[in-house]
């Protein structure tokens, strides 16, 4: 399984708008560098382990 992926394919994978997505980024409730971060040329993934990890509720946060 692919570590990182865009925000669309998070979005085709989990039923997840791209909105929604966007939305739990810039309201942290995904933090940056846990899960999500930009890449070298500044596209932003998302990482599925932290993704799945976050869903399973094994990620608190504030």
């Amino acid at each position: 399984m692919t570590k990182w992926v865009t925000i669309k394919k998070l979005s085709e994978l989990t039923g997840y708008s791209q909105d929604a997505i966007r939305h739990k980024m810039s309201g942290g409730v995904w933090p940056e560098g846990i899960l999500w971060r930009k890449a070298p040329d500044n596209r932003v993934m998302i990482n599925l382990r932290e993704y799945e990890r976050w869903v399973e509720g094994q990620i608190k946060v504030a």
